[in-house]
């Protein structure tokens, strides 16, 4: 680790140059990509001194932009897509939890390997917190993976879920509010421009008048939606989800859609509204563990999924409708995402899944992880769970406190994971049929560079 921005400066020297502003001039790029952004990465992540972890994230995002990749906002295709002029594909949202860098990178690499332009990387309020990735880091690493991979376009980075609290909210509505608009603005500020905020959970079904049920859904939606508008940068049109169903409740209706819709655009008046609009179909984050550990076979309603993202297209001008809690579907199901018109998918706890579950993983490191759950997380434990099933459910909240064991694990080890998950994202990225999709993006995204001064002086 770095103990004092000396360190850093000379670190640097001769393969990257800070000019007055901010401006960032790569000298010696392979050597940057292949040598020194490792250290960087780590002080990113684990530096104890705030100021250093602050600047080490300021240089990879900076270098990032000048070595041509860009944070940016969807926007662009996504109205396309509402138009009806690009179709066929379903872009993912890919959900990190841990061992970010690694994952990442196998993320590059199998969207390299397809010419895949078209998919997001993205991080939920809730795992901003279990997993101790705030939006400053995740941008980060997610950036320092791209120049790792030598990768250059657009970088779609994405709050997932932020979230209102429907019990904070009852208690205290406005400082659940107000946590929220927070949060965004810190996503903001660490080039978030991909924001889906999720309100559903206010959704009231015990009302008899759906209007009342989904009030204030949509009432909070298009204020959080203009609270965006007011803070995004300039020259950038951030791209805003809406959901109208809570994942795992019951299944979204047209009608449901509609009324959320047409309430909202009247909230938001002559704002920009959403690009998609997130619906319940018959998934569960995470999926549903049996007592054996399995995991249950989900019946997702596609028919809904294509009725209400042809709905969200001609009537509204959205990319269509996103679906949630999809990566333990069987692989055979997501090839159907593209007929149907999905607009985008979110897929997240398979990858947690095949990290734990991978046969390189170090047995007495996952035995630590499951005792300290079991010592943690007791009063997450439902009434009837077998071990397997709380575990299951349980186990994305040790990503957090074993942060660092799991990044150190020995490189043999990370490179078989990393091997693995990228055969898992090149499998997805065909069946999402979102391979060439780096043209389509190259027409439809024109990102606009941001310039970040220092967090401190380093010039």
């Amino acid at each position: 680790m770095f103990k004092q921005i000396s360190e850093i400066r000379e670190y640097i020297k001769g393969v990257l140059e800070i000019h007055l502003g901010g401006k960032i001039n790569i000298v010696n790029e392979t050597l940057y990509r292949n040598e020194k952004l490792d250290r960087l990465v780590r002080n990113a992540v684990f530096n104890e001194k705030s100021d250093l972890k602050d600047i080490s994230r300021w240089i990879i995002r900076q270098s990032g932009c000048a070595l041509g990749i860009i944070p940016a906002s969807i926007q662009g295709l996504y109205e396309r897509m509402g138009k009806g002029e690009y179709t066929g594909f379903t872009v993912p949202a890919i959900n990190i939890r841990g061992l970010t860098y690694d994952v990442a990178r196998a993320i590059i690499k199998a969207a390299k390997k397809n010419d895949v332009g078209a998919f997001i990387f993205e991080i939920a309020k809730s795992e901003i917190g279990y997993t101790e990735q705030r939006p400053s880091e995740y941008a980060a690493v997610v950036h320092a993976a791209a120049i790792r991979e030598w990768y250059k376009g657009p970088l779609f980075i994405q709050g997932d879920h932020f979230q209102v609290n429907a019990k904070k909210y009852a208690k205290d509505p406005d400082k659940e509010y107000n946590t929220v608009r927070d949060l965004i603005k810190e996503a903001l500020e660490a080039d978030f421009y991909n924001i889906d905020i999720d309100t559903s959970t206010l959704v009231d079904l015990s009302k008899p008048d759906i209007v009342e049920q989904q009030r204030l859904n949509f009432e909070l939606a298009a204020k959080l939606t203009s609270y965006i508008r007011e803070n995004q940068p300039n020259g950038i049109m951030v791209s805003v989800g809406g959901e109208i169903g809570e994942v795992g409740g019951k299944n979204s209706t047209e009608e449901e859609l509609r009324v959320y819709m047409d309430n909202y655009l009247k909230a938001i008046k002559d704002k920009k509204g959403i690009s998609k609009i997130s619906i319940q179909t018959g998934t569960t984050h995470g999926g549903v563990p049996l007592p054996d550990g399995s995991v249950a076979k989900v019946k997702l309603d596609f028919n809904t999924l294509e009725r209400l993202s042809k709905v969200a297209r001609e009537e509204y001008g959205l990319s269509g409708a996103v679906q949630h809690g999809a990566s333990t579907l069987p692989g055979d199901a997501f090839d159907k995402f593209p007929q149907t018109g999905t607009a985008e998918v979110h897929l997240a706890t398979e990858f947690q899944n095949m990290i734990y579950e991978n046969g390189q993983f170090p047995k007495d490191l996952r035995e630590e992880i499951y005792d300290y759950l079991k010592k943690n997380c007791a009063d997450e434990r439902k009434e009837g769970q077998t071990d397997k099933q709380f575990i299951y459910k349980t186990r994305k909240k040790a990503f957090g406190p074993f942060k660092e064991k799991i990044w150190n694990l020995p490189g043999n080890i990370r490179e078989n994971i990393s091997a693995t998950l990228e055969d898992k994202f090149v499998f997805l990225f065909e069946k999402l049929n979102v391979g060439n999709t780096k043209k389509i993006i190259d027409e439809t995204i024109k990102p606009v560079e941001i310039m970040r001064s220092p967090p401190l002086p380093i010039d």
